[in-house]
C-alpha cells in the first residue's frame, strides 16, 4: 500500500536569499553544476538519517542508518529551490519519494513559501511491512514538525549575527547567455507554488481549523485538491471538509466517499441556498420551542430545545415530516454560519456547537410512533450531513420515559456522537458538575436555575369560522396540575396584544396573547357552547364540536380551582388569562387541535349532533384538516 503525504504552504516571513542560507545542506557532494550565467545551481547529494527503530528490526535489516540521495535545483532568477529526494538504501524493497519547493510569496515578496510532498511504498520487509511503514511515517511527521522551527532558529542566529539581507542575484554584466543544460534543468515556478486560493497556508491552518497533525494536515488538503480537480462548482468550506474527515477518523477514501454522497445530497435538495429560500409555516414559527441562544464556556453557539414541551404529535400532523426536516436542516446551516462568525469573534477555532435539551414534560405523547419516525429520519440526515457539528449534548430533566427514547434512538446515533452527550435526571443539572461547568450562569435560562430571563409564553387559542357547519376538534394532555376546559363563542373579533417571548434571536416560541378586553362579560359578549369540564393530571383528552354559527370560538384552559373574580359570579376571559400567567408553573398541557368541513370529517352528521353538547373519544377526527395547529406548554 502507498501512503501519501502532503503538506500545506509554510510561510517564512523573510525574503528567499535568507532562507537559502540557512537552509544550505553540509551533506556530501555527489555532483555539482551551474548554468554560464550563474542564475541556476543543480547540486546532487548523499544524506545519511539516523533511524528511530527498534534495535531487533535493525539488526534483521544489518543497517543502523539509511542513505538518501538528494537533487537541488535552485533558480536564483526566479527565486525558487527544487528539492528531490529519494532512498538508496533498500531501494529494492521500500521506496520512498519526496519534494520539497521554496518559492516566493504570490502577494509579498519578501516572504518566502515552502511546501513537500512524499510517498512510502513498501514492497518487502523481512515480514515486518506493517512495523516499518509506522516506523517510516512517525519518523516522517516528527521530522516534518521539527523542520520549521529549525529553520527559524537558523535565520535568528544569522540575524543576530548581523546578517539580515542577503543581495539578490543579478545576471552577468556581459551577455546573457543560456546553455542547453539550463533548458533542461528549467521548471515553471508555477508547479511549485500555485495561486494562494488554491493552496492553504499552515497559519491559516491553525488560525481557523485548530491544531492539526502533518497528517491531518495532508489529509484535508489532498481531499481538497480531490474536490478542486473533480467537482464541478463550488466547493465545500474547508471546515466542512474537515468535519467529514474526523467523522471517518482522517481515512481520505471512506472520508471522500461520505462526502461525495452528501454533496449530492445538497445539490439534490437545494440545501446550499435554504436560508434563503427556507421559511417556515406560521404553526412551526409559534411552536417549535427551540433558539440560539448566546454560546457555552467555549465559545460554541449554544441551541436549547424544550423537547419536552413541543407538541411534536401535533406538529408532524399538522405541517408534515418534511416541513419539519427542513427546518432542522435550516438550524444546522445557520449553526455552520454561527461557528465562522463566533471563529472571527474570539480569534479560535469554532467549528461545533452545544445543544441544550430540556426533557421536563417529556411522556408517552412523544412516542407517538409517526412522531419517532420522523425523529429517526431526521437523526440518519444529520448524521449523514453534518458530522462533526455537535460539540456537545446537555440533556436536562430526563423522565422516567426517556430511556424508552434512547432506545429507540439511540443505535441511530453515531459512537463519537454518543460519546458528547451528557444526561441529568432530576435536578443534578443543578450545582457544580452540572451545567455551571459548560455554561456561564448569566446564559443558563431561569426555567433552569439560572439569571438569563427566558420564557416560553403562550396563549387561548381563537378559531374563526366564516361559515355555519364546521367541525373544530381538539386532543390534548394534561402535563401537570388539573385544568377545566371550556369552548367559547363570540361575534365580536378578540383584541390580541402580543408580548415579547422566548430565546434572543429566536422565533421558536408561542405567544402570550390577551384577547378578550375588560369590559366583555360572560352571556353578553361571548357564551359558552361547551360546558365546562374538568381534566385531571395525566388525562388524555379529544373531542368535537359542530358550530352553528359564523364568528370566533375559544377554546379555553383554566386552572381548576375558585374563581379569581370576587365582584361577580360569571368568570371572564381576561381574569382565566391573569390565572394562567402567573410566574410559577401550576399546570401545564400539550393540545392540538383542528377545524374540518363538516363534510370531510369522518362519521355521520347525526352521530356528531349527539357529542355537540360535550366530549367525544374520536381519534380519527385529525386526518384531513384546512386549518390545523399544535402547541406545547400553554399555561403556566
Amino acid at each position: 500500500m502507498v501512503q501519501k503525504y502532503q503538506s500545506p504552504v509554510r510561510v517564512y516571513k523573510y525574503p528567499f536569499e535568507l532562507v537559502m542560507a540557512v537552509s544550505d545542506g553540509s551533506n556530501s557532494i555527489l555532483q555539482e553544476s551551474t548554468s554560464d550565467d550563474g542564475a541556476i545551481q543543480i547540486i546532487e547529494r548523499s544524506c545519511k538519517l539516523n533511524v528511530d527503530a527498534p534495535r531487533l528490526l535493525k539488526k534483521i535489516a544489518g543497517v543502523e542508518y539509511v542513505f538518501f540521495i538528494q537533487k537541488n535545483t535552485v533558480n536564483w532568477k526566479e527565486r525558487t529551490l527544487l528539492i528531490e529526494a529519494h532512498n538508496e538504501t533498500f531501494a529494492n524493497r521500500v521506496i520512498v519519494l519526496e519534494i520539497c519547493s521554496y518559492s516566493v510569496h504570490p502577494e509579498n515578496e519578501e516572504w518566502t513559501c515552502f511546501e513537500q510532498s512524499a510517498s512510502l511504498d513498501i514492497k518487502s520487509f523481512f515480514g515486518f511491512e506493517s512495523t516499518v511503514e509506522k516506523i517510516a511515517m512517525k519518523q516522517y511527521t516528527a521530522n516534518i514538525k521539527r523542520g520549521k522551527e529549525v529553520i527559524e532558529h537558523y535565520l535568528k542566529e544569522l540575524i543576530s549575527q548581523g546578517i539580515s539581507f542577503i543581495p539578490r542575484w543579478t545576471p552577468p554584466a556581459v551577455g546573457r547567455k543560456e546553455d542547453r543544460k539550463t533548458l533542461a534543468v528549467r521548471h515553471d515556478p508555477g508547479t511549485v507554488l500555485a495561486e494562494s486560493s488554491d493552496k492553504l497556508d499552515a497559519d491559516y491552518i491553525e488560525r481557523y481549523l485548530g491544531q492539526l497533525t502533518p497528517m491531518q494536515e495532508s489529509c484535508l488538503i489532498r481531499l481538497r485538491q480531490w474536490l478542486q480537480e473533480t467537482h464541478k462548482g463550488k466547493i465545500p468550506k474547508d471546515e466542512h471538509i474537515l468535519r467529514f474527515l474526523r467523522a471517518r477518523d482522517f481515512n481520505i477514501d471512506k472520508a471522500r466517499e461520505m462526502l461525495c454522497q452528501s454533496l449530492t445530497w445538497r445539490k439534490q435538495y437545494q440545501v446550499d441556498y435554504i436560508l434563503q429560500t427556507w421559511r417556515p409555516p406560521p404553526l412551526l414559527e409559534e411552536y417549535y420551542t427551540g433558539g440560539w441562544h448566546y454560546q457555552d464556556k467555549d465559545g460554541r453557539p449554544l441551541y436549547i430545545l424544550r423537547l419536552g414541551q413541543m407538541d411534536t404529535k401535533g406538529l408532524v400532523k399538522a405541517i408534515g415530516e418534511e416541513s419539519l426536516l427542513r427546518h432542522v436542516l435550516s438550524i444546522n446551516e445557520e449553526g455552520q454560519k454561527r461557528c465562522e462568525e463566533n471563529t472571527n469573534l474570539f480569534g479560535r477555532p469554532i467549528t461545533s456547537w452545544t445543544c441544550l435539551v430540556d426533557l421536563e414534560g417529556l411522556n408517552m405523547r412523544h412516542l407517538w410512533r409517526p412522531g419517532v419516525k420522523a425523529l429517526l429520519r431526521i437523526i440518519e440526515v444529520v448524521e449523514d450531513n453534518y458530522p462533526e457539528t455537535l460539540g456537545r449534548l446537555l440533556i436536562v430533566r430526563a423522565p422516567r420515559v426517556f430511556p424508552v427514547l434512547w432506545t429507540l434512538v439511540s443505535p441511530f446515533i453515531n459512537e463519537n456522537t454518543r460519546q458528547k452527550f451528557l444526561i441529568y435526571s432530576g435536578n443534578n443539572y443543578q450545582g457544580l458538575g452540572g451545567l455551571v461547568d459548560y455554561l456561564d450562569k448569566d446564559v443558563i435560562p431561569d426555567f433552569l436555575g439560572g439569571e438569563c430571563v427566558v420564557s416560553f409564553l403562550h396563549q387561548i387559542i381563537v378559531v374563526e369560522i366564516l361559515e355555519g357547519e364546521s367541525v373544530v376538534t381538539w386532543d390534548f394532555d394534561i402535563l401537570r396540575g388539573d385544568v377545566v376546559f371550556s369552548l367559547f363563542h363570540s361575534k365580536r373579533a378578540p383584541e390580541a396584544n402580543r408580548k415579547e417571548a422566548m430565546l434572543p434571536n429566536s422565533s421558536a416560541a408561542g405567544d402570550n396573547v390577551q384577547l378578550i378586553g375588560k369590559n366583555w362579560v360572560l352571556g353578553l359578549d361571548y357564551s359558552h357552547v361547551e360546558s365546562p369540564l374538568v381534566c385531571r393530571e395525566g388525562e388524555s383528552i379529544q373531542g368535537s364540536h359542530v358550530t352553528r354559527w359564523p364568528g370566533f370560538y375559544l377554546l379555553q384552559w383554566k386552572m381548576h380551582g375558585p374563581s379569581p373574580c370576587s365582584g361577580t359570579s360569571l368568570p371572564r376571559v381576561d381574569d382565566v388569562l391573569a390565572s394562567l400567567q402567573v410566574s410559577n408553573h401550576k399546570c401545564k398541557l400539550m393540545y392540538y387541535f383542528e377545524v374540518l368541513a363538516s363534510k370531510d370529517f369522518r362519521g355521520s352528521m347525526s352521530s356528531l349532533e349527539s357529542c355537540n353538547s360535550g366530549f367525544s373519544q374520536l381519534s380519527g377526527a385529525t386526518t384531513s384538516s384546512n386549518q390545523s395547529q399544535s402547541s406545547s406548554i400553554i399555561s403556566r
